[in-house]
């Protein structure tokens, strides 16, 4: 289904069989990262398996306007790349993604010339200082909007020093931004990590040749890096655990459901929401890991409540969809240190509270802890609810419907191409014809 084809608002039919097997997109994370790797890396990177949401894309664009070449979306991609063939590209505009600008600026902090990163109305609201801050200890110049440097970001590059940084919270794209700078710094860069977050930029530098080491450090990690010249990558993409994660619980509350997500990414900082689930008593199990990726499967089971540590799932990614899981499960659910929901694509934390209500549970913020009672069933009624522009969120919520017994009008389902652009393909593979329709804007609330 194209773009154009899809409604921005659509009719879930709940209540439905939910059967099979399916593979997600090729994980985002990852696939961010080997564009920019290959763009870096002296020759030619080939690639399977990558996203092809517009996150991903706007990064495909960005490494081509720097000058390394891009061909093959949607199959194989080849990257051609190398520092010989970088150049000034002046403003490279990032939509939506908050990964892919903050990775950017890492990199661009590598770059003797000046770059500005933009984006679209949510993302020009999106804090930068964090990366900001380890950017500048290094050597490069960022300038941005206000104290916490809202984009567009100006980043001028070059002639950067090592530096020992310990980040302030838990961020993979914080880390990632200082070990991309970190390959051009003179000195041993290091991070370390309170709490261990996904692991593939060290992983996929590692493959590329980098000077870089990872150990353990207290409960986290500690990684080391010198500069580098990369080599090229091929890699074969697997699945996104982050798109997995909405089959899963959707098995979990649809009855007589039975799913199997094949080939995804299984590494502990990506999967924490199994073990999560398994703690709420779902029936869910992770396959043997071939070359990194395992089969996810889930069943329907009855939930109850627990707590969560934000340490379990560091991205927080998988926090709406398991907002999903508590709202129908017996008892309470309580997300600990999730306040950095409030400055994701919208405010998150508020969003999710929204959705929990709309699917008859109580939902509070208490500080930075989100707490869930939940209702000990899926929704009961008709579900409205519009995504706000997140793409998380308006996945959520037509699982959401779909668990329900009446189903539901979700609102703002355009945003889903932000890093799924077959999840209403994949819906009707699962739950069959008729499991969605175009629906009247005023629907949805």
């Amino acid at each position: 289904m194209t773009k154009a084809d899809r409604p921005d608002t659509v009719t879930i039919a709940g209540a439905r069989q939910l059967t099979g097997s399916i593979r997600t997109p090729g994980d985002k994370s990852i696939s961010h990262r080997a564009l920019l790797i290959g763009a870096l890396a002296h020759g030619t990177s080939t690639v399977r398996g990558l996203s092809d949401g517009d996150d991903v894309m706007r990064t495909a664009a960005a490494v081509a306007a720097l000058g390394a070449t891009v061909g093959g979306i949607g199959g194989t991609v080849v990257i051609g790349g190398g520092r010989d063939r970088l150049h000034e590209a002046g403003e490279i505009h990032c939509a939506n993604s908050g990964t892919g600008m903050r990775l950017l600026a890492g990199v661009a902090a590598g770059l003797p010339w000046t770059t500005t990163l933009s984006g679209d109305e949510s993302l020009s609201a999106r804090p930068m200082d964090r990366i900001a801050e380890p950017l500048v200890a290094m050597g490069a110049s960022v300038e941005g909007r206000g104290p916490t440097l809202l984009p567009p970001l100006v980043v001028g590059g070059g002639h950067l020093h090592a530096i020992d940084w310990t980040p302030s919270m838990a961020s993979a794209q914080v880390k990632s931004a200082i070990l991309f700078a970190g390959l051009d710094a003179t000195g041993e860069t290091i991070v370390r990590e309170r709490v261990a977050t996904r692991a593939h930029t060290e992983e996929m530098l590692a493959a590329a040749g980098a000077e870089i080491s990872v150990e353990a450090w207290g409960t986290g990690r500690l990684v080391r890096l010198r500069a580098s010249e990369l080599r090229p990558l091929d890699l074969d993409i697997p699945g996104d655990p982050s798109q997995a994660a909405f089959w899963l619980v959707a098995a979990c509350l649809v009855p007589g459901a039975s799913v199997v997500v094949e080939r995804v990414y299984a590494g502990q900082e990506r999967v924490g929401f199994m073990a999560v689930l398994e703690r709420m008593g779902a029936s869910v199990s992770v396959g043997p890991a071939t070359d990194g990726a395992a089969d996810l499967s889930a069943r329907h089971s009855t939930l109850r409540g627990t707590d969560v540590e934000a340490a379990e799932i560091p991205s927080l990614d998988e926090v709406p969809i398991l907002a999903v899981a508590a709202a129908a499960a017996d008892g309470t659910t309580t997300f600990r240190d999730v306040g950095e929901l409030t400055v994701k694509e919208t405010d998150r934390l508020a969003a999710t509270i929204a959705l929990v209500e709309a699917i008859g549970g109580l939902a509070r913020a208490d500080g930075d802890d989100l707490v869930i009672e939940g209702s000990g069933s899926p929704a009961t009624s008709l579900v409205r609810f519009h995504g706000r522009g997140d793409h998380r969120l308006a996945m959520a919520a037509m699982v959401a419907a779909l668990a329900g017994a009446d189903g539901g009008s979700i609102g703002g389902v355009a945003s889903v191409d932000t890093s799924y652009r077959g999840f209403l393909d994949d819906l009707v593979a699962l739950a069959g014809p008729g499991a969605w329709s175009p629906a009247d804007a005023g629907d949805a609330t």
